[in-house]
C-alpha cells in the first residue's frame, strides 16, 4: 500500500443511512480471489438499471462526480455483513477517504487494514459537507498528519484516529509488514526456544 499524509481531490456526496455492505458490493460479485477488480461492481444495485444502463439518478453516475476520491456519507456506514470487499470494492473504484458520522466496527477496521481513510466527524459537520456536495463534488484537502479535513471555503474539522492505525497509513504499511520488520527479533526468539527445548 502506498502511505497516506495529504490527500486532496473532489468528495462526493452519498447522503443515505445505514449503507450495508451488501448494496456496496453485492454477493454475487464475491467469487474473485484477487483484492482487485470489484470497484466495477461497487454499489451495483443502485448504478445500473435492470436492464445494464447506468442509472441517471444514482448520485456517482452524475458526469461531475467522475473522479472523486472522497466519499462524504452518512450514518452507520457500512452495516451488515462483515465482507472484506467492501474496502476493496471501494478502493478499486477510487475512493481513498470515507467521512460519516459513524461507521459499523468491523467495516471501520477493515477500511484501515486495506489503505482507506475512514474518518469521523460529528452530525454537523457531516450535514454541512453533504449539503455543499449535492449538487457538485467538493474539493476537499484531508490532512492524515494534523488530522484534519478542509475544503477551499474555510470549512475546518479535526478527527481523531488510533497512533497505531495512523502510523500504519502514512507508511502504507499492512499488519503483515509491521510485524516483518520484527523478523530479528522473531528469530532470535525461535532460535532461543529451539535452544532450549535441546538442554
Amino acid at each position: 500500500m502506498s502511505g497516506i499524509n495529504v490527500l486532496e481531490g473532489k468528495a462526493a456526496a452519498l447522503n443515505r443511512a445505514n449503507v450495508d455492505t451488501d448494496q456496496i458490493i453485492p454477493k454475487q460479485f464475491l467469487k474473485r480471489i484477487e483484492k482487485t477488480g470489484f470497484g466495477q461492481y461497487l454499489f451495483f444495485d443502485w448504478r445500473y438499471l435492470p436492464n445494464g444502463d447506468p442509472n441517471p439518478n444514482f448520485e456517482l453516475n452524475a458526469p461531475q462526480n467522475a473522479g472523486v476520491s472522497i466519499l462524504i456519507a452518512n450514518e452507520n456506514f457500512g452495516c451488515g455483513s462483515s465482507r472484506e470487499h467492501a474496502p476493496w470494492a471501494l478502493l478499486d473504484y477510487g475512493f481513498k477517504a470515507i467521512i460519516a458520522p459513524s461507521f459499523a466496527d468491523i467495516f471501520h477496521q477493515n477500511c484501515l487494514k486495506n489503505g482507506i481513510l475512514p474518518i469521523v466527524l460529528n452530525n454537523e459537520e457531516v450535514a454541512f459537507l453533504l449539503e455543499k456536495a449535492k449538487e457538485q463534488p467538493i474539493h476537499l484537502q484531508i490532512s492524515l498528519e494534523n488530522q484534519t479535513v478542509e475544503d477551499t471555503d474555510g470549512f475546518y474539522a479535526q478527527f481523531s484516529i488510533h497512533p497505531y492505525w495512523k502510523k500504519l497509513l502514512m507508511n502504507g504499511w499492512d499488519e503483515i509488514e509491521i510485524t516483518l520488520q520484527l523478523d530479528d527479533k522473531i528469530k532470535q526468539f525461535e532460535e532461543k526456544e529451539e535452544f532450549s527445548q535441546n538442554y
